[in-house]
């Protein structure tokens, strides 16, 4: 008896071994289907990058089928390119209306979500609630009206006037992101050291508040800043000046008609050279990037 229980003993556990085997075989068979379905769609994303790469380093006569890869290596498409949209002035411009714009949105996005955030009224949220609204209505459908007041105040169009654009469609929804932030990581008790100290509302703002919204901040920078530096419709719409074009601007120059056709080596050499200070400007602050994409999905 004595025997047969104890094999009996040591019988019991196999169903449960088998069980946690086909658990882990389940597990890992789904996890080498995420990692193959991943590798399949990067597959498909990197297609048109890989035919775009190869059809800009051919020279600008190579008309050769695009899907043969790789069967020049020359740089006259991207200095025709570099040459003809004037590369350095227009990446100036890209420039100097990305940054103006990311820091004007920065300040009044931030200034404008701490009282919505701080203040518990149905004021405050009426304000809260009207910002919201403008993620409903985009921009291009106000356009007309938005231009027509522009000329009515006697606004000239220069390569400033698309800052009021820019600024104007970003509000909602970094605003949003900014109050949220501050409702739920910035609690009030690290701001009344300072009022007991006597620092006023902005003084409590920028020395104490601001400081800890750099993760939301880093945010807002990546997610308007690179719909700005890419935009080219508002830019289109009230620049009118060639030597005033940004980078996405300047590339219109090289669409073709029907009496002169579109050179696509020199083309896409020319979508390659507007990419360009975007990767390097990711490769030097990739951290930054990826954890102000992530934001607020852990809390802790």
């Amino acid at each position: 008896m004595s025997s047969g229980t104890t094999a009996g003993k040591m019988l019991q556990p196999e169903p449960a071994l088998n069980a946690r085997k086909s658990v882990k075989t389940g597990a890992l068979l789904k996890k080498t289907l995420v990692q193959l379905l991943v590798i399949v769609i990067m597959i498909l994303n990197l297609i048109p990058l890989v035919i775009v790469l190869s059809t800009s380093l051919r020279s600008p006569d190579n008309n050769s089928n695009p899907l043969n890869l790789f069967n020049e290596i020359s740089f006259a498409s991207y200095r025709t390119a570099y040459e003809r949209m004037h590369f350095g002035s227009a990446l100036l411009n890209s420039v100097v209306l990305t940054t103006i714009s990311v820091v004007l949105v920065v300040i009044f996005a931030a200034m404008a979500s701490y009282p919505m955030a701080r203040i518990r009224s149905r004021w405050s949220q009426f304000l809260y609630l009207f910002f919201l609204a403008g993620l409903v209505v985009p921009g291009q459908m106000v356009l007309i009206p938005i231009v027509q007041m522009i000329n009515g105040l006697g606004i000239p169009s220069t390569q400033y006037t698309p800052i009021l654009m820019f600024v104007t469609c970003s509000l909602p929804f970094s605003t949003f992101l900014y109050t949220g932030f501050i409702r739920s990581g910035v609690p009030e008790e690290v701001e009344e050291a300072a009022h007991i100290d006597g620092a006023g509302l902005l003084r409590r703002f920028w020395t104490v508040v601001f400081p800890l919204l750099i993760p939301v901040t880093v945010s807002v920078i990546i997610t308007q800043g690179i719909w700005i530096w890419n935009d080219y419709f508002f830019n289109m719409t009230f620049i009118s000046k060639s030597s005033q074009s940004p980078l996405p601007l300047a590339m219109l120059g090289f669409m073709g008609d029907q009496q002169n056709p579109t050179q696509w080596n020199v083309l896409f050499a020319a979508c390659m050279l507007c990419a360009l200070p975007l990767l390097v400007a990711f490769s030097f602050l990739q951290k930054y990037f990826v954890g102000g994409l992530t934001v607020g999905s852990v809390k802790g």
